[in-house]
């Protein structure tokens, strides 16, 4: 199938979303159509680059297309057998580009995905890229994820133009890969609900449409699970577009919050402590279908308060920063810095911003349980898909220290300025309670 995007049309919500993705083409052979697509743009010389390990599944036919049709082709390959994105994989591309090319090309799924939407960024050329996994949901994204400094960053960086995933090519791919992108799109179950909430309590922009759009795509990745263990061509099909409709909404958005919330945030702290420590880390995806599984047990478990005001002030006056930033120095490392540094800006501990928030909390505590209802399965119902394609389900089953889990989701409210579960737990004077509970 391919899709066209960039409608032009003022959505309900008020504002035109529009995304740098040109086109999305999720088909058996999509890979011929490079040569086409290259053309519309009118390039002449193409750099194609991959690591070790993507470059022998379509490195040499890429190249092969491109020459037969008369372009020149300039191209580079890490030796890297686990590259990580990170200033020495960054600072290589570019020391390795040809200046003379007018269009890029990547093959592989994350790591090279982020590398090449950065030096896009940086060249000002047009960016194709070819994905060899249906892995994760930053295909069609405007940001990477990087390794800076020993700290997992996220920077702003132009989208791909076009994204394309060869069906042939990605029911080849590992399946624990395919693994990761369902838990990856398992997590939206999370960010739409959360984004829903924050809207009530906050007034965070929000959009319906958007979110109908991932809600949608997130169904058909459900609804097909059964066939992803053994590589089923539909299966693999619907977690892709998935994954390209979930960077699709982020642009769209201008925000991730159509397709991340505190799972992710989970996920990534993981990641902190294992750049900081040295700790086990797996793939992203793996990682989150974990997370939204904790958060779901979390949520389950907060539909069952009632709203106290008093204790939820009392715990608020109570709160000492000063000692949490110093829990989470200990915690996550030179990473906890920007963490703790948010704060000045965003002033979520302030007493009396906790307690507007607080108040309408409490008066739409309502809807808020409703939202809850309406956007999760149950945690059984959710457990039964993790079953369905044999993926992880705890922390554990990925080496991660359990005893961690409770600091993890407490970490969360100050990894980013989103408003998550535990901030809603945070401000109802909860959240160590809950901690007790699901871990």
């Amino acid at each position: 199938m391919e899709y066209k995007f960039n409608s032009g049309e003022v959505c309900s919500c008020g504002r035109v979303h529009t995304t740098s993705v040109k086109e999305g083409i999720v088909k058996r052979g999509a890979i011929n159509e490079l040569s086409r697509v290259v053309s519309e743009f009118g390039a002449k010389r193409a750099f194609v680059f991959a690591d070790v390990n993507t470059y022998s599944i379509a490195g040499d036919r890429i190249c092969a297309i491109l020459e037969g049709d008369g372009l020149s082709v300039s191209k580079y390959v890490f030796q890297d057998k686990s590259l990580e994105p990170d200033e020495a994989a960054v600072g290589s591309i570019i020391m390795n580009y040809d200046a003379k090319c007018d269009i890029i090309i990547a093959l592989g799924s994350g790591v090279l995905n982020d590398i090449g939407k950065i030096l896009a960024t940086l060249t000002k050329n047009p960016y194709i890229i070819v994905a060899t996994a249906p892995s994760m949901d930053g295909y069609g994204s405007a940001s990477s994820s990087m390794a800076r400094g020993g700290i997992k960053v996220t920077l702003p960086t132009k989208a791909p133009d076009v994204v394309i995933g060869d069906i042939d090519i990605l029911k080849a791919a590992p399946v624990h890969m395919a693994k990761a992108g369902l838990g990856d799109m398992l997590a939206k179950y999370v960010s739409i609900c959360e984004w829903r909430i924050s809207q009530v309590i906050t007034g965070e922009y929000y959009c319906e449409k958007i979110a109908s759009y991932i809600r949608a795509a997130l169904k058909k990745c459900v609804d097909n699970a059964e066939g992803l263990l053994r590589g089923d061509e539909k299966s693999i099909e619907a977690v892709f577009e998935g994954l390209l409709a979930s960077g699709i909404a982020m642009d769209y958005a201008g925000l991730s919050r159509p397709a991340s919330g505190g799972e992710h945030y989970m996920s990534h702290i993981w990641d902190m402590r294992g750049l900081a420590f040295g700790t086990p880390v797996d793939m992203h995806g793996i990682q989150c279908g974990i997370g939204a599984r904790y958060v779901i047990r979390g949520y389950e478990a907060l539909r069952k308060i009632t709203p106290d005001r008093a204790r939820a002030l009392a715990h608020a006056e109570r709160f000492d920063f000063a000692a949490w930033s110093d829990e989470l120095r200990r915690f996550i490392g030179e990473g906890a810095e920007p963490m703790i540094k948010l704060e000045e800006r965003e002033r979520k501990y302030d007493i009396e911003l906790h307690r507007a928030r607080l108040d309408g909390i409490i008066e739409n505590w309502d809807k808020i349980i409703g939202i809850i209802d309406e956007e999760l399965p149950t945690i059984r119902e959710f457990e039964q898909i993790l079953e369905l394609i044999e993926a992880p389900m705890n922390a554990g089953d990925i080496g991660i220290d359990e005893s961690i889990l409770p600091m993890c989701l407490k970490a969360t409210k100050d990894f980013r300025d989103k408003y998550v579960l535990s901030r809603l737990l945070w401000d109802l004077g909860v959240l160590d309670e809950v901690c007790d509970e699901i871990f």
